[in-house]
């Protein structure tokens, strides 16, 4: 069994994939409109056929309250993992990322959080080798 999709919700779909692309740099696997609904995900250049992330309308009112109380308490929505934080901070920076938090060194890790502007955190982070 492995995991081939996970969902962050956003407050705004077309904003979300700008901001997805565009700073973060994913690129866009589906996207399919019935009516109002609309599916749309991206997935990394580096493994296309890999985990996608669903950029779904968060429409609904408990749900928001939910998302803007993670958001408040600066809680991450989802984390993504690089091989170089420092590259890809200053990369996310250039194309205008918000960093409510810039690369710092935790226990075997360096992380960084950002604003996706579509109401959630969204934490970086460079796993360390165990120097010990």
């Amino acid at each position: 069994m492995k995991i081939k999709l996970t969902t962050v919700y956003v407050d705004d779909q077309e904003k979300a994939l700008r901001f997805y692309t565009d700073v973060l740099g994913f690129v866009k696997k589906a996207d399919f409109s019935q009516g109002a609904y609309r599916w749309l995900t991206v997935t990394s250049p580096e493994d296309p056929n890999g985990t996608e992330l669903q950029l779904a309308l968060n429409n609904n009112p408990g749900d928001k309250a939910w998302q803007q109380a993670r958001f408040q308490q600066s809680q991450p929505a989802a984390m993504f993992f690089t091989d170089d934080l420092e590259t890809d901070y200053t990369r996310m920076k250039a194309r205008g990322a918000e960093f409510t938090m810039p690369p710092k060194d935790v226990t075997a890790s360096k992380i960084a959080m950002l604003n996706d502007t579509c109401g959630n955190v969204i934490q970086i982070t460079q796993l360390m080798r165990w120097q010990g």
